[in-house]
């Protein structure tokens, strides 16, 4: 056993080839029993096997190994379970016959509530409080359910035999093949499956109702959910049939299962899980209820469907060799989800919306501790850790910026052959590469290795000189501090006009690029408005504007000189610029002011240019730098704190007023959810006539919940509104919100609730709200969401409970990737040294592999804010600034 602890992976002696498993949940006494028979592939010497187990009582009295050829039965000398590294060694007297064997053996567990492997989930029938059993074992809890070669290189047939109540649906990976009643149980034999990893093997034991579709090809896909919710299903039905044709036919390859179901299930730690044909999901996820939900939840349930599905091939079908390659089902499925969508709802601008993906990758992508796309994996505790934006959202745009260096048409023709070579199989990204450059005829593992096999992303800083622009690279750090990285960087530009673009491949430090338009430069060879004054800046001919990184495809940031970037001022005041290209000038002066590489003047300067915006991205993007820059001025400079917000309130009030709170005849998706986060910021920001508004509609709703002066897009607004009125000695507010969040069943209307819980300006009220969040009227899987609403006067106290109550919350959530939450959310809200320090020394006495690279990086984000807070209360003239943006009407 020694020989193997601590090693990342298992040695590769013996194979499986398919796996016949038996289970027996037991839904009152929640505990489990089951048998393997496994049909492995011994293609080295061996006298011993290792394989995967925790948490599972395995009798070595029941483990027996034969060969096909031979009666001869070999049983073990010993069996040793190592719960640190999750492995099980089972050790014989003589070598192992080679070639094929059959191993058996039976097993014991528990279903736990720690959402992962085979657990309980509890739910509530007609007055009765009942227990369902589901699988979660990405990214490697299937040992928790039945010993196995628990990676994802192991693909193996799995044949499952359930016995459950007979009462109860029992589902699976495959169509069910036979079905017997004995008793008061039913014995349900599934079909075997296709080749496939571990972590995708799924079981469902449960009381639903469901509702049924058809595709064009005739596979059979159904929703499943709580018994009374079947119609909230509806839409993700539809949705769910549409889009298995749209990757069939964008894939070049037909779904390969027969069916295909999607669960909703009521305790579940992520989004949603892709198992073969039958994919889970927690409720806010899939059910969208027409009169309830949101359109922010009704695009969130599109986006996390097509994401699932898509996984259906790009995870499933062709699956990453190991971990280090996560990325290509999570980055590939995040990137071809926005693309399904495009094409079933493209009124929502989704490409538009894709950049917020790009900017959480900035932004975790721009810390020291960030990693590479392709990163090392050494234990199967630091998986969770990377299921990041780093695997998801960095891997999503550097695809789009491939996408778009090689054409849509290559790329496609490029996936499709990729498909057809690795299906059923295991891949690398080196392999996914080869395939594309075969295709293209381009050197793409050249080009993209810089993105892939190192963290972080460059700055590209950009001076105009004469007809040419000066580029240099540097890797871009929110620290500020110099980093080494250096990449290939597909530069597409243009000049004065959407019609002047150029595109450039740029190797190395500096390079010079040609300017498309040459009659910009006055006769001296100079840019006639490369030195203008801020007055001047509204007269200025908006043919003389360059724009680097057109489209945001590019997985970089810009700095332009001085002059460059009053010419874009003015380009965005009179609206020349497209919104995508609006939301990267803004979001990359954010950035470089963050990392003290721009005075906060700079950007202020920048934000008061959107205050006619009305686009739903770029007035997003506004609203979130306005939060932190808006935070963090508060604690920079306390004295400017109510004009800080006063002029992040007047940004966004020509916006508000044309939308008002009322829904008018006819409007579209995106200001549907425009209007709800407008007025959500309006309150945070201390708008009184918004707060007061909010409060008058929060009253109506409690006397009526179908007023329509209270629809589901704007009760966040409300719901805060009434929350920053609240504290311990006047609570009303607060115990209405949890009157409502317990008479309600719907998940989306309980997440709101709890995402404003912890929002008033009382640290003894937020302390409250999340010691509920720890109580057993809110789901393990839900505890997070009040975490989000901790208000800047809680966060001292939200720290302190959340060392006061550590042990509790690792009990719970410990070995969860929840836990990462709990610790990023609540310590990304301090802004000292001192904090930091805190920080670390806690979390030093509290060290643990799984939240290691978590923490490095919660600390990290403390002493970034904490520097910006130096950097703003050293710079000369900014009070005097701010209050002269206030008192601009």
């Amino acid at each position: 056993m020694e020989c193997f602890k601590g090693s990342p992976r298992l040695p590769t002696f013996a194979l499986p080839i398919s796996y016949d498993i038996k289970l027996r949940p037991n839904l009152k006494t929640y505990v489990f029993d089951g048998k393997i028979i496994v049909v492995l592939d011994i293609v080295k010497e061996t006298s011993c096997l290792v394989l995967n187990a925790i948490d599972l009582d395995i009798s070595q009295n029941s483990v027996s190994l034969r060969s096909r050829e031979s009666p001869q039965v070999l049983l073990p000398v010993s069996l040793e379970l190592d719960k640190e590294d999750g492995i099980l060694m089972l050790s014989f007297e003589q070598s192992l016959p080679l070639g094929e064997v059959i191993l058996s053996m039976e097993f014991k567990g528990v279903l736990n509530d720690h959402l992962k492997g085979l657990y309980k989930s509890s739910y509530t029938l007609n007055g009765e409080k009942r227990c369902m059993a589901a699988t979660q074992f990405e990214p490697s809890d299937a040992r928790r359910c039945f010993p196995c070669w628990d990676e994802p290189s192991f693909k193996a047939i799995f044949k499952l035999t359930v016995e459950a109540p007979v009462d109860r649906f029992v589902l699976s990976n495959m169509p069910v093949e036979v079905e017997r009643i004995d008793g008061n149980s039913k014995i349900v034999s599934f079909q075997e499956s296709p080749k496939m990893s571990s972590y995708l093997v799924a079981l469902v034991v449960g009381e639903f109702g469901y509702i049924e579709n058809e595709t064009v090809a005739g596979h059979k896909v159904r929703v499943y959910c709580e018994i009374g919710k079947t119609e909230q299903g509806r839409f993700a039905l539809d949705l769910a049939t549409s889009v298995l044709t749209f990757y069939s036919h964008y894939f070049g390859t037909p779904y390969p299962l027969p069916k295909l179901d999607m669960v909703a299930i009521p305790d579940f730690s992520g989004g949603a899980m892709e198992n073969y044909g039958l994919v889970t999901y927690r409720e806010a996820d899939l059910l969208y209820d027409e009169n309830n939900s949101s359109a922010v939840n009704k695009q969130r349930v599109a986006i996390v469907v097509a994401h699932e599905l898509a996984h259906q091939w790009f995870g499933n079908l062709v699956t990453m060799e190991w971990w280090t390659h996560l990325w290509l089902n999570e980055g590939f499925a995040t990137w071809v989800s926005y693309l399904a969508v495009d094409y079933l709802f493209p009124d929502w601008n989704i490409w538009t919306q894709f950049i917020d993906e790009t900017r959480d990758a900035f932004r975790l992508d721009g810390l020291v501790e960030s990693h590479p796309i392709e990163v090392e994996v050494h234990h199967h505790q630091q998986i969770d850790e990377i299921f990041d934006a780093i695997s998801y959202k960095k891997g999503a745009s550097i695809i789009r910026m491939l996408q778009s260096y090689l054409g849509p048409d290559t790329f496609q023709k490029g996936l499709i052959s990729y498909i057809k070579k690795y299906a059923y199989k295991n891949a690398s990204t080196d392999e996914l590469w080869a395939v594309l450059s075969e295709v293209s005829g381009e050197p793409v593992r050249e080009l993209m290795d810089s993105w892939t096999k190192q963290k972080g992303y460059p700055v590209v800083s950009v001076k105009r000189r004469n007809n040419t622009l000066e580029v240099e690279q540097s890797q871009y750090l929110s620290s500020g501090l110099p980093g080494s990285g250096e990449w290939i960087i597909p530069i597409v530009l243009c000049c004065g006009s959407y019609k002047s673009t150029t595109t450039s491949l740029i190797q190395g430090k500096v390079a010079k690029v040609s300017l498309p338009n040459s009659d910009l430069m006055d006769a001296s060879g100079n840019s006639e408005f490369s030195q203008v004054n801020a007055q001047e800046e509204s007269k200025i001919v908006p043919s003389t504007w360059v724009k680097l990184n057109v489209g945001q495809t590019g997985f970089y940031r810009v700095q332009y000189d001085e002059g460059l970037a009053s010419c874009l001022r003015s380009a965005i005041a009179i609206g020349s610029l497209n919104p995508v290209d609006k939301f990267g000038i803004l979001d990359d002066t954010y950035a470089l002011c963050m990392a003290c590489k721009q005075p906060l003047s700079t950007l202020l300067f920048l934000m008061d240019v959107y205050r006619n915006e009305t686009d739903y991205t770029v007035l997003t993007c506004l609203i979130d730098i306005a939060y932190r820059v808006s935070m963090v001025v508060s604690d920079a400079i306390p004295a400017a704190a109510s004009e800080i917000r006063c002029f992040s309130s007047k940004l966004l009030q020509n916006a508000a007023k044309k939308l008002s709170w009322d829904v008018t005849a006819g409007e579209g998706h995106l200001d549907t959810m425009l209007r709800g986060e407008l007025l959500t910021a309006l309150v945070s920001f201390g708008h009184n006539e918004t707060i007061v508004e909010g409060m008058q509609r929060f009253d109506a709703f409690m006397k009526d919940r179908n007023t329509l002066m209270l629809l589901a897009d704007i009760r966040n607004a409300a719901y805060k509104a009434v929350m920053q009125n609240t504290t311990a000695l006047n609570r009303t507010g607060y115990e209405s919100l949890l009157k409502i969040y317990k008479e309600t069943d719907l998940s989306q209307e309980r997440v709101r609730i709890l995402s404003k819980l912890a929002s008033s300006s009382d640290p003894a009220l937020v302390c409250e709200a999340l010691d509920f969040c720890l109580c057993s009227e809110v789901r393990n899987q839900d505890a997070i969401f009040v975490l989000s609403g901790i208000s800047a006067e809680g966060r001292e106290a939200a720290w302190l409970w959340l060392k006061r109550n550590w042990d509790l919350i690792w009990s719970c959530w410990g070995g969860n990737h929840l836990i990462i939450r709990f610790i990023s959310t609540i310590t990304s809200k301090l802004s000292s040294d001192e904090k930091a320090e805190e920080v670390e020394t806690f979390f030093g006495e509290h060290c643990n592999p799984y939240i290691e690279r978590t923490v490095k990086q919660s600390i990290e984000r403390v002493r970034i804010t904490a520097q910006w807070a130096k950097h703003i209360r050293e710079e000369v003239g900014v009070l005097e600034f701010i209050q002269e943006l206030a008192s601009h009407n």
